[in-house]
């Protein structure tokens, strides 16, 4: 994915379609001046609906289409005629896709399987025909409903990337490095930080043609979940990731004090976040001859899955991937 095609967040306006009216007409005949009501219902307003795609990786194509309307049902006709629905719009969205509203905030509907179609902006119902009140009593009914009207919303579509493993590092962590490696992704590398500035995806074959989805997260910093650094505009695609590799530099100054301030940073943006497996991974080993690395591996958490990864030299990427299998398929 091109960092400037990229796009996770759109906010749209979307109008459904009125309702057609029912219609008020009575049967009228040679030799029958007073037929009883035979006016029609209105149609249905056309609904605004969002359809997953497993093709789509962004919100691109809804950058520029700020507003989306609906076209509106027909009125109800004589002889029972029922109106003519709208027609819908359906817009495709990649799966991940949450829609908010854009006013409350409140949570509309979330599409996560290919196919899957939701209404995002329901139409307004058509009206009933006058036929609908016909009785013992009121034989001519001189009144039919209106249709109801559309909706006029606006909405906020954002997308969190759905992926099994999710990278969580400081800038220059080598993230994207590992991620070129173990996978057919391209992310741009270089020795400078914010490299990444938009998340990349990756399928890592694994094991008697296995895969999983792994996601490049762009870096963290401290103060990033109040705004600092890229913010926390990226972090809510780790919501999604089953597990969080965590990677930090070997070269650190304190790899301890890092990891810390990383989980810091992801239970002030969502402490859910830390209820998700997690592993380590210390990055750039091949700098480490045996007593160093020895020596580092005393001071890390005895409770934290760990393994030292060379992405230059493929120092135990065979053995990180089986670590990564076997979390994504184990029961806590």
């Amino acid at each position: 994915m091109a960092s400037n095609n990229f796009i996770d967040y759109v906010k749209i306006n979307c109008r459904s379609g009125k309702g057609g009216a029912g219609s008020h007409h009575f049967f009228r005949a040679k030799g029958l001046p007073n037929g009883g009501p035979d006016g029609g219902d209105g149609g249905r307003g056309g609904h605004i609906i969002l359809e997953g795609s497993s093709q789509l990786w962004t919100l691109l194509h809804l950058q520029y289409q700020k507003h989306l309307i609906a076209q509106a049902g027909e009125n109800g006709g004589e002889n029972l005629r029922s109106g003519k629905q709208g027609e819908d719009i359906i817009i495709q969205v990649p799966l991940g896709t949450v829609a908010r509203d854009a006013e409350t905030g409140e949570k509309k509907l979330e599409i996560t399987e290919d196919g899957q179609r939701l209404i995002l902006t329901p139409g307004g119902r058509g009206g009933l025909g006058n036929d609908h009140f016909k009785s013992a009593t009121n034989q001519a009914p001189q009144y039919a409903q209106p249709g109801e009207p559309g909706i006029d919303e606006w909405v906020i579509l954002e997308l969190k990337l759905l992926a099994d493993v999710g990278l969580v590092g400081f800038p220059n962590a080598g993230k994207s490095t590992l991620l070129s490696v173990v996978s057919a992704a391209k992310p741009k590398i270089a020795d400078y930080a914010f490299t990444t500035l938009t998340p990349n995806l990756g399928v890592v074959a694994y094991r008697d043609y296995k895969s999983f989805v792994m996601a490049d997260i762009p870096g963290i910093i401290e103060g990033a979940a109040e705004g600092k650094g890229l913010g926390h505009r990226f972090l809510r695609h780790i919501e999604r990731n089953s597990i969080l590799l965590f990677m930090i530099s070997c070269d650190s100054p304190d790899i301890n004090a890092e990891y810390e301030v990383l989980l810091s940073e992801l239970e002030q943006f969502n402490p859910e976040l830390l209820e998700k497996r997690r592993l380590l991974a210390i990055t750039k080993s091949d700098l480490l001859d045996e007593e160093l690395e020895a020596e580092i591996r005393a001071s890390l958490p005895t409770d934290l899955p760990t393994v030292f990864i060379s992405s230059l030299t493929n120092k135990n990427i065979q053995k990180l991937k089986d670590m990564i299998w076997e979390a994504l398929h184990t029961q806590e």
